[in-house]
This record gives structure tokens, sequence and C-alpha cells, in this order.
């Protein structure tokens, strides 16, 4: 016989929940019908209860029942009680790992309709920010109670800043770097030493005795950014199906309507057109809140605006970050895909920017635009910089769908 091991059941329990109980007391040997969990489990087991015990309900009976007997029978629901929801809150951030917490809010919401989460300052308060919780509140930004708007902007603005700071510096390196490297400076710098250009202008000071390359002259890459010298055009699908990805594509925009180097133009889009190239170059925060999540989707009628902006295509980048689900005019978009690529316009096709993969997407038009030589691909918000500097340098766009592609 295996021996079981007393930690592993209660794991057990708390993953199978009330209707397990039973069948894990009769595993251990327990004649006695001792409840399995006591203190800190009962605890966390209550909190998982309020979400994913299927006899709790969100207007459940009172969180604190017994925790005695064979079979505890738990309705621990959140019901419309903020004293409530503010304890529940509490055991959930005390009891799990953050990305647990984030999983969990996010299921309190959808599982249970709590968006009392979202609508009481005090409460909203104590959520864990994250990009899902933030997904959520622009989706319900049309309900949200003036009182609490100030908190939901905090919220928000502190999810922004940390991608910002994740993001930020490797989109900058990656767009300077890319640039810069085509005139020289006469301004040392060891990360910007030509070491290609140095030895070949050099090949005739090489000391064949001593077997040295005495360089006369050393050159170094120019780090200076020259005002406008791309235009990169984001043009981002609001349906609900693409809510993380709106948001890292939004805040990918404001970083780089920040380079001068580039000329930074932001479109959203469902079956209307939202021109953010103002509020992206001003607040990010503020652009998020001129979003609006969900609707129909007509991709052609974006792209028709975007291509107003294109006036020099070998020199433009177009991103549309879209599942490629066309609500318009299906072979009318294909087209203006292929004559843009055509025109030498880096076109490209984000299926996905997010954390969590690549989404539902429409197969048979990404079929056809990657014959096209349009490359449709999921892309995680870190690959973005390697992305971004292997267009602006000229680098094959499939080659480059293979290397950054989820």
């Amino acid at each position: 016989m295996t021996t079981l091991d007393p930690e592993q059941v209660k794991r057990w329990r708390l993953i199978l929940g009330a209707a397990s109980e039973e069948r894990l007391q009769q595993a251990v040997g327990d004649a006695a019908g001792q409840a399995l969990l006591d203190g800190e489990g009962a605890l966390m087991d209550d909190a998982l209860a309020a979400i994913y015990d299927g006899t709790s309900g969100a207007s459940g009976s009172d969180s604190g029942s017994s925790n005695t007997g064979p079979a505890r029978s738990r309705t621990a629901g959140l019901g419309a009680s903020s004293p409530k929801l503010a304890k529940w809150l509490g055991d959930v951030r005390s009891f799990f790992p953050p990305d647990i917490v984030s999983v969990i809010q996010a299921d309190a919401v959808e599982r249970k309709g709590l968006t009392q989460l979202l609508f009481e300052p005090e409460l909203l308060s104590q959520v864990k920010p994250d990009i899902g919780m933030v997904a959520t509140l622009l989706t319900l930004k049309g309900q949200i109670p003036e009182r609490t708007k100030e908190t939901a902007r905090k919220l928000v603005r502190e999810v922004v800043d940390d991608i910002v700071k994740r993001l930020a510096q490797d989109l900058t390196r990656a767009v300077t770097g890319a640039l810069n490297r085509r005139q020289h400076s006469p301004l040392p710098s060891s990360t910007g030493l030509d070491w290609t250009t140095t030895i070949r202008k050099n090949l005739k000071h090489y000391d064949a005795e001593r077997k040295l390359l005495i360089p006369e002259k050393v050159y170094f890459f120019d780090r200076a950014r020259r005002s406008k010298e791309w235009t990169v055009i984001l043009d981002i699908d609001q349906s609900g199906s693409m809510a993380n990805s709106v948001i890292y594509a939004s805040i990918a925009g404001s970083i780089f309507a920040s380079l001068p180097s580039l000329d930074t133009h932001v479109v959203a889009f469902d079956t209307e057109v939202v021109d953010l190239s103002e509020q992206c170059a001003d607040d990010p925060v503020d652009m998020l809140f001129g979003i609006q999540l969900g609707g129909g989707t007509d991709i052609n009628k974006s792209i028709t605006y975007c291509e107003s902006f294109i006036t020099e295509p070998r020199k433009t980048i177009f991103l549309l970050i879209s599942d490629l689900y066309e609500g318009g005019n299906r072979t009318e978009m294909i087209r203006r895909l292929r004559d843009m690529h055509e025109s030498g316009v880096k076109t490209i096709c984000l299926l996905a920017l997010a954390d969590d993969g690549v989404p539902s997407y429409d197969e048979d038009v990404a079929k056809k635009l990657a014959q096209f030589g349009i490359p449709c691909f999921g892309c995680s918000p870190d690959k973005l910089p390697e992305l971004i500097e292997g267009a602006l340098k000229g680098v094959d766009l499939q080659r480059l769908a293979e290397r950054t592609g989820t």
C-alpha cells in the first residue's frame, strides 16, 4: 500500500472542492470523518469556493461556515456585501501568489459577474492591477460610476507604467540602433564602435611582424537621431477577443510616438475608425480610455484610412493587430494589404500582441496574406523590439516572423 502524503491530500482537497471531502477522507483512512482542512487551509478553501464551487452563487450565504463534519457543504458566496467582498479580496491576496490572484480576480468578474469589484472605490483599490483587469475595466468603462473613475484611472496608470518600464528601453534602443547604423560620428562610444569599417579602412596599417592591426582612425556609429525618418502605423482591432493586444499595442504606440525619428500613427477600429495619434503622444492612459472594446469589425475601412499616412512606402511600417475576422469587404481588405506590401511598405499582421499566445483567427485570410509575403503571426510584447528593429534594417519579413513569432 502506498502511503498518501497528507499535504498532497490537502492540495487535492483545495483543487477538487467540497464534493471530494468524503472520498479523500476514505482514501486516507479517516474513519472519524475529521475535516481535511482547518485554519488557513479552510480560509483558502472558502476564498476559492466563492468563485469555483458549483454549489455557491454570487448571492450565496455567509462564508463563515462550519469547518467540521464529514462533508462540509460550501455555499460561500460573495453576495452584494462590500465588507464580504473586501474580506475576500484580502484573503485571496494573502494566500495566493500574484499570478494566481490575477486569474482568480478575472474569474470573479467573468464567472460570478462580480462587477462590484470595479464599481466601488474601496474595493477597486484592493484589486491587484494587471492587464486582464485593465481590459475588463475598459470593457465596462461606460458603466463605472463617477465616484470610482479616479480609482480606475490609478489602477490603469499603474499597469501602463509597468508596461512602459518593461518595453520602453528596449524599443527605443531597437529603433535608434537600427536607424543610426548608417552614419558615422567622431564621438567615441564603445557601444557604437563600427568594427567592420574600422578594420577595412585600416588594413594598410597592419603590422605583419607583430601580427597587429594598428588603426590610424577608429569609426563609430552616429547616435544622433534624425527627425521623422520612418513612419510607423499601428492599426488596432478593438474586438473583445483582442483586449490584451489592444492594450499592449496602444502603449507600444505611445512609446514610438515619443521617438523623434518616427512619425507615429495609432488607429483603433471596430465598424468605425478612431485616430488616437494625438492622445497617444500625450498620455497613454487617456488613449486607452478612448478605446471601446467589443463591437463589429471593418478592417478594410481602417486600412483605407491608414493609407493616407503613407507618403514614402519604403520608409513605412504598417502593423495590423487583428485576428483577421472581417465583417466588411474581405476581398477588398486582402487586395489593399497586398497592394500596400507590393508598394514597399513593411506590412505585418500581428494576430496577437500578448503574453498568452495566439487567439482564434481567420486562417484562410492569414494563409492568403502569407502567400503574398505578408507574415501573420502572434508576437509577445518582449519580442516586439526585435521585430521592429528587423523591419527597420530590412530583414526578410518571413524570416523575421519565424524568429519572433509565437
